[in-house]
């Protein structure tokens, strides 16, 4: 099986709807549907229980929060790919998957534009052919344009749940800056991000702005300015590639500095 849509929800009937049309109405059909509804109260159940006929998987029952409740969907997901389509967010054709999943892919991680609802622009977040350690700090790819290989959450971990929004953040950085796991950019228009969810909540973005950022990237990467000068010097010998990680990327400066 080609993909896992992994869909989580609380008490976003509407957004679910609007999800659940999207998916229906794909032309590709190479996946399974997992829904993971966090005990809602507002007929979502009721609504998960209608169309359960195209789902491979569903639960509705209480869960600590969106990381808990996406790292449920991994646990049962069987696709080389997982995509995180969240109630609200919906695919912006029917035949975008069908465009994507037309050929091969050998990368870890596969990801084009996501939009935002009422929104021309092509991209809210990182969308672009390559990637750059720097891209990560203060933005991130967006996980509902983002296809994950599966396997990588076996090899280096799930979400971290005492996150509350920015353990995909924190998982790409792992995956692709530490351990340098491989990417492609497919210049497509996947998704539409709803918004208003708790990703919207200014006050949280301590968490991507001050935690992660103190987590993921060294103290002395932030501290030392000769390093981010010798890294902006260097910028094409620094992509994230084959070959390449932030590890030696500071080794080689502390050699440099002896």
């Amino acid at each position: 099986m080609k993909l896992s849509i992994i869909t989580i929800n609380l008490n976003n009937r509407e957004g679910l709807q609007r999800t659940i049309d999207s998916v229906i109405g794909q032309t590709f059909r190479d996946f399974e549907w997992i829904v993971i509804d966090g005990a809602s109260t507002d007929g979502s159940k009721e609504l998960i229980e209608k169309h359960s006929d195209y789902f491979a998987y569903w639960v509705s029952e209480s869960d600590t929060g969106v990381y808990n409740a996406m790292n449920k969907g991994i646990r049962v997901a069987k696709g080389e790919y997982c995509l995180f389509l969240n109630s609200g967010d919906w695919l912006c054709k029917e035949n975008v998957l069908q465009q994507i999943f037309s050929e091969s892919h050998d990368a870890d991680i596969l990801f084009g534009y996501m939009m935002r609802d009422n929104q021309d622009g092509d991209t809210v977040n990182l969308a672009k052919p390559t990637l750059h350690w720097e891209d990560f700090i203060g933005n991130t790819l967006p996980h509902q344009a983002s296809f994950i290989r599966r396997i990588l959450f076996e090899k280096y971990g799930m979400y971290d749940e005492s996150y509350k929004i920015a353990g995909d953040t924190k998982f790409f950085v792992k995956a692709l800056v530490w351990e340098n796991a491989t990417y492609k950019f497919i210049p497509l228009k996947v998704a539409v991000f709803e918004g208003g969810g708790v990703s919207d909540n200014e006050a949280r973005f301590y968490e991507r702005d001050v935690r992660l950022r103190n987590e993921m990237f060294p103290k002395m990467i932030l501290d030392d300015l000769s390093l981010i000068n010798s890294i902006r010097k260097i910028r094409q010998h620094t992509y994230l590639k084959k070959g390449f990680t932030l590890l030696s990327l500071i080794a080689e400066h502390l050699e440099k500095k002896k």
